[in-house]
């Protein structure tokens, strides 16, 4: 396993888009092979594709090799294994420091979120005057934990940065244009980085439009979302509505 492995092509992709792989082992392949097989079909060409493989040494997690291989494979593939520094948020920071698309797209790598929807806020983004495009959930298969947890989270999200009401600020795909994303200078580490994107976003003005998408049942693993991520998000809420009042 890679100790400190970063790959990159030198490309000039209009869309690049991050894909969250913690773990995902050899359903990356899957994943990736369908991403390509969508965009043939959606005459999405000028691409590339970032895969996050980040992990904790000394755990069993093929998901770097694997990695490795489809960006030998692919031209337009590249990624980034390093050991891990942080939860989700660090792993999307790792993938956003090296794409270099135009427009910027962030998924989870897991098959929760339909693919489909990459083309679908990449074409919103593009035919619109909007900075940041994301969707938000109408229907779950995730079970009522997971369900219960995003109540509390946008709940308590609009409660103390009213004004700007989210359905539902963790749902992926997200992209941003270039220059949006260059305002947001993220800086999570956990769970609470797409909670910081928009509310960076909304500091920013940037114009956001959400589109609605349906969230797949995850079959072969339990959720990686612990109850402390709860309170964890309550305190991070707390301490950027305070930076916002010293705003």
């Amino acid at each position: 396993m890679p100790e400190d492995k970063i790959i990159t092509k030198n490309l000039s992709p209009d869309l690049s888009v991050v894909v969250l792989c913690y773990q995902t082992g050899k359903n990356t392949e899957t994943f990736v092979e369908s991403i390509i097989k969508h965009f043939f079909s959606n005459n999405i060409t000028n691409y590339e594709l970032v895969l996050v493989g980040n992990y904790h040494p000394g755990k069993k997690d093929d998901t770097p090799e694997v990695l490795r291989l489809l960006a030998a494979k692919y031209a337009f593939v590249k990624f980034v294994a390093k050991p891990k520094q942080g939860m989700m948020g660090w792993d999307m920071r790792s993938g956003l420091e090296i794409a270099s698309g135009n427009f910027i797209a962030i998924i989870d790598g897991d098959g929760q979120m339909p693919i489909d929807d990459i083309a679908r806020v990449y074409k919103e983004i593009k035919s619109s005057d909007c900075d940041l495009v994301k969707t938000f959930r109408t229907k779950r298969g995730d079970g009522a934990w997971r369900r219960i947890i995003s109540i509390v989270y946008n709940a308590i999200f609009i409660l103390l940065f009213p004004g700007v009401f989210y359905r539902d600020i963790n749902s992926k795909p997200k992209i941003f244009s270039r220059s949006a994303l260059n305002k947001l200078h993220l800086c999570s580490n956990d769970w609470f980085i797409d909670a910081e994107i928009m509310i960076l976003a909304r500091r920013h003005k940037l114009i956001i439009k959400e589109i609605p998408t349906n969230f797949f049942k995850l079959a072969d693993r339990a959720s990686y979302v612990k109850f402390s991520a709860i309170f964890e998000f309550i305190k991070n809420l707390i301490i950027f509505r305070i930076k916002e009042f010293k705003k």
